[in-house]
């Protein structure tokens, strides 16, 4: 009997290797979102870069007062945000503003060009090696404008726009905006060589200058042992693909909304919350979930705010997943502060925070008064307020039922 013959094309499944396809697909797709955020963020630095040029020259042109700078800027924040989303506060367009008073486009020995920082090399450090000595100084060559007076930024082709200033710019925004809260010019330069011949991450960044970094080792005796140790990254210092993608900076530059929560179950207790605090008839409405809010720097989320029209308040209700630590009761603080100064209303009461700790086995409910210093007044507020012992039962009563149903919805029961 004649052997029958496999149809020509037919793809044979391959039975070995299939882990590691798998994992080297993963790998090639966490690769290919770095590329796309870091991309995106090269453009995004090199706008508001050439953003800043703008605002400095039209300011020139109609008059070096600072009261006249200020008032463009309030007045530009307002229109671009109605065009363009809520990345362009006038916090923002200050600090686009300070970078291209802080950064110059200069060629380099190669033809190329780069940001430098427009400040000496740090004193008593010597540069890295990884530093070009033939590259020319900041303080020597300007930024260099086309023939219509414009920078080439302003004048590349969008085509080109990705690939063109992706070196010009090697750090990220974030890491420009945290460079930028160091005073000392010196100490500014240093931290940005260091952060580009290490590739540190936001957070790595963060840490070295909290920590002073610059400062320790410029009165070392050791400095390149300092140095050596200082690029070795630290375990809190890694920064996801996720967290990568989801820049709060780089989501306003898209016009995007950031609606992330800690993890799924997080996220379903502080929604079954808001439907029992509504439900509870107690005067509550629904004002905002997971509201991202700035201060200074730094990025943060309210779990949930909503509103008691008895008591005319905006109530701050932050979830955490764990015991109860004083650094809840700080962020509280910081939140209804911002609350205060920010979102409150003319004619509205004193915000009220509340801190719902949810540890494996017990739950805490902590009302914080904030501004409120009449004792009688907050004793008003806290009988009119849900009993935090009726919170605490319901936290841990949807707790285990999320648990239950997570753990129902596992590999076992299919």
């Amino acid at each position: 009997m004649a052997k029958r013959q496999k149809p020509t094309g037919m793809i044979v499944p391959q039975t070995g290797g299939y882990p590691e396809l798998v994992a080297g697909i993963s790998e090639l797709l966490e690769r290919a979102r770095r590329t796309a955020a870091r991309t995106v963020n090269s453009i995004l630095t090199a706008t508001y870069w050439e953003i800043g040029r703008r605002i400095v020259e039209y300011e020139q042109g109609g008059g070096a007062r600072a009261e006249y700078g200020e008032v463009l800027i309030k007045r530009m924040a307002r229109d671009l945000q109605a065009r363009h989303g809520r990345g362009f506060s006038h916090q923002g367009l200050y600090k686009m503003r300070a970078f291209y008073l802080g950064w110059q486009i200069v060629p380099t020995a190669s033809g190329q060009f780069e940001a430098r920082a427009i400040f000496p090399t740090p004193s008593g450090i010597s540069p890295p090696a990884a530093e070009s000595p033939s590259a020319p100084s900041a303080l020597d060559v300007q930024i260099c404008p086309t023939p219509s007076g414009e920078s080439e930024i302003a004048q590349t082709p969008s085509a080109q726009f990705s690939t063109r200033w992706m070196t010009v710019f090697p750090l990220s925004w974030s890491h420009y905006v945290r460079l930028m809260s160091v005073e000392k010019p010196h100490a500014r330069a240093f931290y940005e060589a260091e952060a580009i011949r290490g590739g540190w991450s936001v957070r790595q960044l963060d840490r070295q200058i909290s920590t002073q970094f610059f400062e320790r080792t410029s009165h070392s005796k050791r400095q390149a042992a300092m140095l050596a140790r200082g690029q070795k990254p630290r375990p809190e210092d890694a920064v996801s693909v996720q967290d990568e993608i989801r820049d709060p900076y780089l989501l306003e530059f898209l016009n995007l909304k950031d609606e992330y929560s800690e993890s799924e179950l997080e996220e379903a207790l502080v929604r079954h919350l808001e439907w029992f605090l509504l439900e509870l008839g107690h005067g509550f409405t629904f004002v905002s979930r997971q509201k991202r809010i700035r201060i200074g720097d730094e990025w943060y989320r309210i779990d949930l705010l909503l509103f008691h029209r008895r008591l005319r308040c905006l109530v701050v209700i932050d979830l955490s997943l764990g015991k109860f630590t004083h650094a809840d009761a700080g962020q509280m603080n910081l939140y209804l502060n911002y609350v205060r100064e920010h979102l409150m209303e003319p004619g509205e009461n004193e915000p009220v925070g509340l801190i719902l700790c949810s540890a494996k086995n017990d739950a805490v409910v902590h009302y914080a008064m904030g501004g409120i210093k009449a004792n009688v007044f907050a004793s008003h507020y806290l009988t009119t307020l849900p009993d935090p012992e009726t919170l605490r039962q319901e936290i841990l009563m949807t707790q285990h039922a999320l648990e239950t149903r997570a753990a129902m919805k596992g590999p076992d029961h299919g």
